[in-house]
């Protein structure tokens, strides 16, 4: 009976050191998946800002919505390409392609011309730079990788350039040409 006690007492203390460490290790890989989606949609959304940057700048009526387009393919692709060095030194896989709620939203725009294209991109842009400043500001101060949190910090100045600029054009477009109904 002694013998039988002391098996079960062991075997109990080996369950509950199993199970503490696998909830160490599942809360590891949790505070590092919020890092991996982050990275990932990060990958993501900057490929579409190139996209559709490049729409911009090839569809626009306004030299500033064209001017506009082309530093968003500017600058996301220079932090897409420090995005993809840092991914591969964690052993992460990039998307190759935009997703399909982007792929969407191209499509959308592509179909629209003139001050419509303008309106419709700039407004697109404000609501899209506004989702990754949040992003980019809640990664920079809550992740966990040091790594991803430093390139976030790095790259949140110019999402919020982008913003304000974004802003500003949206500002100028929405109005220009265009009486308002009352």
């Amino acid at each position: 009976m002694r013998k039988a006690m002391l098996a079960s007492t062991i075997v109990l203390g080996l369950a509950a050191a199993a199970y503490a460490q696998d909830t160490a290790s599942t809360a590891h890989r949790s505070s590092g998946s919020a890092d991996l989606t982050f990275v990932l949609d990060a990958a993501k959304g900057g490929m579409a800002e190139v996209e559709l940057g490049r729409l911009a700048a090839d569809k626009a009526s306004s030299d500033d919505v064209k001017k506009f387009g082309q530093r968003m393919v500017t600058d996301h692709s220079k932090a897409n390409d420090e995005l993809k060095t840092l991914a591969q030194s964690k052993n992460i896989t990039l998307p190759t392609a935009i997703d399909a709620k982007d792929k969407a939203t191209h499509d959308r725009l592509g179909k629209l011309s003139g001050a419509a294209f303008d309106r419709a991109y700039m407004a697109h842009m404000v609501t899209d730079h506004r989702k990754d400043v949040n992003e980019f500001k809640k990664e920079s101060t809550a992740g966990k990788d040091p790594d991803v949190k430093s390139w976030a910090s790095k790259t949140l100045p110019t999402l919020e350039e982008h913003l304000k600029m974004a802003q500003d054009t949206d500002k100028a477009v929405g109005t220009s040409g265009v009486k308002s109904k009352k």
